[in-house]
Parts: C-alpha cells; structure tokens; sequence
C-alpha cells in the first residue's frame, strides 16, 4: 500500500516547526519559493529560526517577511540583494549571516541529504571563505562580533582545495509543480533551481505543490526528486498555485518594424 504524504493545509504542514528550528527553504530570488507555506509559518509564529536559502527573498515578500518580522536569527546564503531590510539587521548586528559561495551552498546541502558529512572544492581558496575573517555578525557600533573560522585546505593533484561541511537542516520547505501522493516531485524549469537539493537537507521536508496527483502517474524519468526525501505535500488551490511574482520587471522600447517596399 502507498503512503498518502498529504496534509490538508499549510498551517497544518508547519504547524510542528518550533522556536529554534533550522529550515532550508527552495527557491531563488522569488522563482520557486514556497510562498504559502512561508506565509504560513509567519502566522504560526515560530522565531529564532535558522534559514538557509540562496538568498532571504526581498523587501515584503517571501522570506523578507519573516525578517521584517524579526523571526530570523541567522541565515546561511549566498547572497544579500536587493533585501534591505536583509542588509539593515546584518550591518545593525541584529542578524547573523554567513554567506557562502552559490554552488558550494547547493553542494553543502545536497551533501547533507545523500549522507556526506563534508566534501572539498577549489571554490574560496585563497580567499576569506577558506583562510576565516569573513564577518559573519556586527555589535551594534559597527565592530564585528563574529567571524568565520579558517577552514581545512589540502592539494589534490595540482589543486588545493578547501573544505566544505554539509548542511543538514530540521526542516525544508520546498515548491513543486507536480507531486504525487507518495512525495515524488517534479519542478518546472527554473523554478527548479535551489528546491531538490534544498529537499533533500531537510530531516522534515514539506513540498507544496501546484498539482497532486496519484503515486505512479509521474513517469520515473520526469520525477526531479524522490519521495524518499519528502514528508508531507500540501496541495495548492488553482489560485494560489497561479500567485507567481517577480522581483523587478524590465521592459524596454521596441521600436516599430520599417515598412517594406518593393
């Protein structure tokens, strides 16, 4: 018999997220965030929590509002932005962040989910990333308080690389596309992005999905990531599976096409 992994809500899904709890959350920028399940852990009231994510979404949407409601204590990510509340509660030591470079933040987390406790890259050698000092939380005067320690470096063949430790998180949230009822999802081409690896870290990991449908329906080779990493799936209504925003929409003039003559 199959597990049916749904959960009828997203309040219910979250409902198990405490004061202190790490979560990785899906998503980059705002393409492929878990929208209704962050804004469901807002009303649920959790804080002190630890994020690790791309980047801490931006100004009133995804994770931005969960800052600006000072719920978030520390974030692990690869990126500030265009967040200015983000920046605001970093350089006012309200915040600690450790930034880490985008692909080795992809590698740490899908690290912790396969199992692998630490892994090398060259990326950051020679570089506060691996020699420590990169500033990781301010004092209110504009001193630093915290910094990254040194990290091991050692020669591969010509290389010297350094190492990175997994990320293995209490939680994860993540959006689908697709799921089926045993949590086999599949993610639409960008909005793919940080999700599977981002799943896979979480020791709970909860998927909403703009479509659910029954276990066995997703062929094996459309499934982006394996039910095994998944623990609850909240199916979205057509109007919350339709609520899609952008960061910043850029237009420019075209101007009109010349007018053909024989």
């Amino acid at each position: 018999m199959t597990i049916d992994k749904r959960a009828a809500t997203p309040e219910i899904a979250v409902a198990g997220i405490g004061d202190g709890a790490s979560i990785a959350v899906g998503g980059f920028g705002l393409a492929g965030i878990p929208w209704f399940l962050i804004d469901a852990l807002l009303e649920q009231g959790a804080g002190d929590l630890t994020i690790v994510s791309n980047n801490c979404g931006v100004d009133g949407a995804g994770l931005g509002r969960l800052l600006e409601a000072g719920r978030i204590s520390t974030v692990v990510a690869s990126y500030i932005g265009e967040n200015k509340e983000f920046g605001r509660q970093f350089l006012a030591g309200e915040l600690t962040v450790e930034l880490t470079p985008q692909g080795t933040l992809a590698e740490r987390l899908r690290a912790g989910g396969s199992g692998i406790g630490a892994f090398y890259t060259p990326t950051g050698v020679g570089t506060v990333v691996a020699d420590g000092g990169l500033t990781w939380r301010y004092h209110p005067d504009g001193s630093v308080a915290l910094e990254s320690p040194p990290k091991e470096v050692r020669r591969f063949g010509d290389k010297e690389m350094v190492l990175e430790e997994a990320i293995v998180t209490d939680f994860a949230l993540v959006r689908a596309a697709v799921a089926d009822t045993a949590g086999n999802c599949r993610f639409h081409a960008a909005a793919r992005n940080f999700n599977p690896p981002a799943a896979m870290s979480g020791r709970v990991t909860i998927v909403e999905a703009e479509r659910v449908v029954d276990a066995g329906e997703l062929r094996p080779d459309d499934i982006h990531l394996s039910g095994i990493f998944v623990q609850h799936v909240v199916e979205l209504t057509p109007d919350q599976a339709a609520h899609k925003e952008i960061e910043k929409r850029t237009v420019r003039h075209r101007d009109p096409q010349p007018a053909i003559t024989n």
